[in-house]
């Protein structure tokens, strides 16, 4: 027996109709380089969407081909988001913290045809635009720069060349809607393509209670960048639901973003953890005299949030909410909502519920697998690797065959992170594969040393590695970021700590330092300190 409901594809299309009848009045703000802040609507948007869309199939492009963009959060980039995807090309965002020679080998593997570039990003651009030749490279005026610059063709003309009497093509649910590539940490970045099926139904499930809790009215700032994982999936679940969006440009520092958390009322936020740490050293700092924020939901990701640091946010009315996921799952996989017996547990107890990355969620299967192949129990004490496996999980990178070392047998996306999982389903992150150090047979985890660390109260930042050791095959040695005016022995830390975790797992080594490097997704970087701190004890 077949099903009565109409066969009416997951696209793209959909998604625009709606904002444009439902949402066309509600705002858009973005803020430029000069702070000065873009105001317009979904109606304005999606107008100029559309005559991007049309412009590039008049241009000569064709449905599936790739047109990359260099550009940070504003709308503008929504445009390119929404409009590329209707004219059923690939929209591929490009990394501008990676190494050039690695922006160019994922423009080259991605075959991009054309750039969509922000005026004030050229010279970012020129620094690798030898590698790979565009055919055609088009010039955003976000900035103060001129619109017309010599050797580049100018956005603004291009949506201006715009017939309407050109079709927008059918797209099938399962046809590419968009390309990221993984941070390339460890080797070359590999090419995630999500579909159209698969970036609606993300969308949907951002826009539920336990997840983003998206409604209209709500107010969002993608503090994540759009050129990292589709800076969560929230530009299209904001469409989706008709949220204000606010775009803070690329003004990332704290007081840039309280600023405009304030003026604009933002009352959701995404983005890693250091830059929340940062932002409650500004608030911490002020005292309350500075800024007035109404109470605002807090989406972090990207690497586990101390508690420490939920602790600290809460105090100011800015409510943590952890996800957990990956640019292979597009990217949310899980999240960590109080169930309604957790509310009432006595609140040190919530805390450690919500450092926690939480459960599934609809649509994603999740297990934990030893190194023997077998599924651990769910008992929050053995550690396994996370697999996962959904509509928007990746199955395959682009060009490359299911990789054993990233896909099990069976199918399912080997995500490298470890953890353990609760009775009730909810996984705690205990570090990468890659990170885990293993002293005298036995794992130390990274992450859990990291977190403790930084619930010390004059600490603002800590990363742990793995330090070689000739008896114990390694120890691990803490490299730590002081707040401002605060002074700590390295003998007061692990005091500190030696109430909390098994004496063997105290690091053998603290070293202070000004700042703690960070990848081109605001992670540690790791392997940065390893070079560095490792080499130094070769040597």
């Amino acid at each position: 027996m077949l099903s009565t409901m109409m066969p009416v594809p997951l696209t793209i299309d959909h998604m625009i109709e709606r904002a444009y009848c439902l949402f066309a009045r509600e705002l858009i703000v973005s803020r430029r380089p000069d702070k000065t802040l873009m105001r317009t609507n979904y109606g304005d948007v999606l107008h100029r969407a559309q005559h991007l869309a049309r412009a590039c199939l008049a241009g000569g492009l064709r449905p599936g081909d790739r047109v990359a963009t260099l550009m940070w959060n504003h709308q503008h980039h929504l445009e390119a988001y929404l409009g590329l995807p209707l004219g059923g090309l690939v929209i591929h965002t490009l990394n501008l913290r990676l190494f050039p020679d690695d922006v160019a080998y994922t423009a080259a593997h991605a075959e991009d045809r054309w750039l969509l570039v922000d005026d004030i990003l050229l010279p970012v651009y020129e620094r690798f635009k030898e590698q790979w030749p565009f055919e055609k490279v088009f010039v955003v005026p976000f900035g103060e720069a001129p619109s017309q610059h010599s050797g580049y063709d100018c956005y603004e003309a291009l949506l201006q060349s715009a017939d309407n009497a050109v079709p927008l093509p059918e797209k099938k649910e399962d046809d590419a809607l968009g390309l990221c590539y993984t941070s390339g940490t460890t080797g070359r970045p590999k090419g995630v393509v999500y579909s159209h099926r698969s970036t609606m139904l993300h969308a949907m499930a951002m826009a539920l209670p336990d997840y983003g809790r998206l409604e209209r009215g709500a107010a969002i700032t993608p503090v994540v960048p759009m050129f990292h994982a589709n800076a969560w999936g929230l530009p299209y679940s904001g469409t989706l639901m008709g949220c204000r969006q606010v775009f803070p440009g690329p003004h990332l520092d704290a007081a840039s973003l309280l600023d405009l958390f304030e003026a604009e009322q933002v009352t959701m936020a995404a983005g890693v953890p250091t830059i929340w740490m940062a932002l409650l050293q500004a608030l911490d700092a002020a005292q309350g005299q500075r800024w007035q924020l109404p109470p605002m939901r807090i989406l972090v990701g990207g690497s586990a949030a101390p508690e420490g640091l939920i602790r600290g946010l809460d105090r100011h009315g800015l409510h943590i909410h952890h996800l957990w996921g990956m640019t292979e799952t597009s990217p949310m996989a899980t999240a960590a909502a109080l169930s309604s017996q957790e509310h009432e547990l006595p609140v040190d107890e919530q805390y450690k519920k919500r450092a926690r990355q939480g459960i599934p969620a609809p649509f994603v299967a999740l297990r934990l697998m030893d190194d023997h192949g077998q599924e651990v129990p769910w008992d929050d004490r053995a550690m396994g690797e996370i697999q996962v496996r959904g509509p928007w999980i990746t199955g395959s990178y682009l060009h490359e065959g299911t990789n054993p070392d990233k896909f099990s047998a069976d199918g399912w996306l080997r995500t490298g992170d470890i953890a353990s999982c609760d009775a009730t389903g909810s996984i705690r992150i205990t570090d990468r594969t890659k990170d885990l150090i293993k002293s005298g047979g036995e794992w130390i985890s990274s992450v859990a040393l990291e977190n403790l660390i930084m619930g010390h109260p004059a600490v603002a930042e800590a990363a742990v590695i793995a330090m070689p050791h000739p008896k114990w095959d390694e120890r691990p040695l803490a490299v730590v970021v002081l707040k401002p005016g605060q002074t700590l022995h390295p003998e007061e830390l692990l005091a500190f700590m030696r109430p909390h975790v098994a004496s063997w797992w105290l690091p053998d080594e603290v070293v202070f330092a000004n700042e703690v490097p960070k990848t081109s997704t605001g992670k540690f970087n790791k392997l940065a300190l390893r070079e560095q701190y490792c080499r130094n004890k070769e040597t």
